[in-house]
């Protein structure tokens, strides 16, 4: 059985976008073909990779894409995982699905509170609804 290629896309592919691509390399990878890319780059996001870790997924070794380096690549779906990579995701070429299941953004969240535990615990919080959402991958694309 062929693999569904799926590119998950976010505004800096720091965080969100690398947690569900992280997520479905571990859990779905006999079903799934996963990539992730931003509108833009930012960087990995320390964070995120520090929560994935602890969930026993290592994304340390991710980079930060641009959704550019995708457009020719023959994907089923694009994911988008926040707002405003929905709003401004491009046009591909051929077959590949859009479409937008956002979650909550760890790193403005973050802001807002002080301990470095509370910050985590709004990365878990993110990365386990994202986690719940891969884990329903592909059903969820097909229903």
């Amino acid at each position: 059985m062929r693999k569904i290629k799926i590119l998950f896309l976010c505004t800096g592919n720091s965080c969100r976008s690398q947690i569900a691509e992280g997520w479905a390399k571990h859990l779905k990878d006999d079903q799934i073909e996963a990539y992730s890319a931003g509108i833009e780059t930012h960087g990995l996001n320390p964070n995120a990779v520090k929560v994935m870790a602890e969930a026993g997924v290592d994304i340390s070794n991710h980079k930060s894409e641009n959704v550019q380096d995708y457009l020719n690549l023959d994907l089923d779906y694009v994911i988008t995982v926040c707002g405003h990579a929905h709003e401004t995701c491009p046009i591909f070429p051929g077959k590949a699905k859009v479409i937008h299941r956002g979650f909550d953004d760890p790193p403005f969240l973050a802001k807002s509170v002080d301990s470095e535990e509370e910050k985590l615990n709004i990365y878990r919080r993110v990365r386990d609804e994202i986690r719940d959402f891969v884990m329903s991958l592909p059903e969820y694309l097909l229903s």
